[in-house]
């Protein structure tokens, strides 16, 4: 099953912004995603076409499962 690691920030002009990390490590963490997201805002690592990002807003891990039914 293919996890992802999502972020969701709020830019500069209200808009939310979405960081996809592929493989996350099974024994993360809320504090450790927190803090990533916390240091991804204060040190101003990514800037989107709405600016800055201001606000982390929330993270999610989503899992997919692919079922083949043919070849």
């Amino acid at each position: 099953m293919d996890t992802n690691l999502e972020l969701v920030f709020r830019n500069r002009a209200g808009k939310n912004a979405r960081i996809s990390l592929q493989d996350p490590k099974d024994d993360l963490t809320a504090d450790e995603v927190q803090a990533l997201m916390d240091n991804i805002v204060t040190k101003n690592v990514f800037e989107t076409t709405g600016g800055d990002l201001i606000e982390a807003v929330e993270a999610r891990l989503i899992q997919k499962e692919v079922v083949q039914l043919i070849g």
